[in-house]
């Protein structure tokens, strides 16, 4: 269930609380356990989602899950959302959480999008050309590969994007030639 602004004003309240006892960096760790989570399980998100199943059978499900793996913060944190029928926005407040502790310490998320997977030098040196041309010191660079852009990149980053890629450079090529620019040019 997507619902922004809930997610946002859980994800606060998690971070206010993980703030008041210096667990920030813990509850982050735990917060990326269960990103990690939700997102290579369909049917986890599916399970949450569901209104059949009832809440507190959720949360003995998550909590079978996160055992081991979570603070207490963040477990009491997950019986409450379980308690208050919240659990369909997890996955949302995830991610809320996260876009709001990379406000807090600085950090700077960017993506770069190639046909196949970058090399470490590669990486390194697009952090460092985003580096010189800005003022962020904390950059975080997310690789994805799309072997649809055929060859080159395309870089997203603070709601700006830079597409290098050859599959955009053939779309353009096709729009000019469907527009038929050049016949214009030589008569």
């Amino acid at each position: 269930m997507n619902n922004p602004r809930l997610a946002q004003r859980y994800a606060k309240s998690l971070i206010d609380i993980a703030m008041q006892y210096n667990k920030l960096e813990e509850v982050h760790q735990d917060v990326s356990f269960l990103k990690s989570v939700v997102d290579r399980n369909r049917d986890f998100v599916l399970m949450l989602e569901s209104p059949i199943i009832n809440p507190d059978k959720k949360y003995k499900i998550i909590n079978a899950i996160t055992s081991g793996n979570v603070s207490k913060v963040t477990d009491t944190f997950l019986k409450l959302i379980c308690n208050k029928g919240r659990e369909p926005n997890l996955p949302g407040i995830i991610h809320s959480f996260i876009e709001q502790y990379n406000v807090i310490t600085g950090i700077h998320i960017a993506q770069l999008t190639t046909a196949s997977p970058a090399s470490n030098e590669l990486k390194e040196s697009f952090v460092s050309k985003i580096r010189a041309s800005t003022s962020f010191d904390n950059i975080q660079l997310e690789n994805k590969v799309d072997e649809k852009i055929i060859g080159g990149f395309i870089l997203q980053m603070e709601g700006k994007l830079i597409d290098k890629s050859v599959l955009r450079n053939l779309k353009d090529l096709s729009k000019q030639f469907a527009d038929n620019e050049y016949l214009h040019k030589l008569r």
